[in-house]
């Protein structure tokens, strides 16, 4: 099985054992969620220009023989994006007490560590947003590799999708283009956006493997409301 196709708990476990394939994978899926978030906390702050060791941190932590990959269960409360903030947040807090024992200016520390703990909600919306980015991205993959397997029509629908999203082009426009019936062309972008949805549940459902599908269709519409 490709890798882009593997549930995210098949990617933990490989990941978790050391296969080079699937620790990349997981490196490439979740660092932008990862680094969001650290540049964000650290902005405008000493440890901005440490944003780059401390995501390797993060991974270091994840890969390690008895680290965090390997002690997370699948029933984890609020699946993988919960256990994956919570690393990331203790690497962020693991970083900036070592630099408070490193720097003489305690007074500015405390001050430092006031302003964050008043900015968590916000630096736990931009953790959000990111993730939710990465998981539409996951969710595109595994639509474009369904597609492939269920034919031309179906990877035609995929592209419709990328055109009427990525490209903005109006339904109109895409006809006019594509020389196609207008209404017929709105049909197919109607099931184009369902395969998109099941696709996306379908990664939801690997996040959050005891999820109930109500549960699965919440945290999708969740997500959606993490990118606004």
């Amino acid at each position: 099985m490709p890798v882009a196709n593997t549930t995210c708990w098949t990617l933990i476990e490989g990941a978790a054992n050391g296969q080079v394939e699937e620790r990349e994978t997981f490196a490439r899926r979740y660092e932008p969620a990862i680094r969001a978030y650290l540049t964000a906390r650290w902005s405008g702050g000493r440890l901005m220009q440490d944003v780059g060791d401390a995501a390797q941190d993060v991974f270091i932590e994840c890969f390690r023989a008895g680290g965090s990959l390997e002690r997370v269960e699948r029933g984890y409360g609020g699946g993988f994006r919960g256990y994956l903030f919570g690393i990331v947040r203790n690497v962020a807090l693991r970083w900036e007490s070592r630099r408070a024992r490193e720097s003489a200016r305690s007074q500015a520390r405390a001050e430092d560590m006031a302003d964050l703990s008043s900015r968590e909600d916000s630096l736990t919306r931009v953790f959000d947003s990111a993730w939710a980015k990465a998981v539409m991205c996951e969710a595109a993959e595994r639509q474009s590799e369904n597609a492939q397997r269920a034919g031309l029509e179906a990877e035609r629908r995929v592209e419709l999708l990328q055109l009427r999203f990525a490209e903005g082009m109006p339904i109109r426009d895409i006809a006019l283009t594509w020389e196609c019936d207008p209404v017929q062309l709105h049909r197919e972008y109607a099931k184009a956006r369902k395969e998109f949805h099941q696709a996306l549940k379908d990664v939801v459902a690997s996040h959050q493997a005891s999820a109930t599908p109500a549960e699965i269709e919440r945290s999708c519409n969740d997500l959606l409301g993490m990118l606004g």
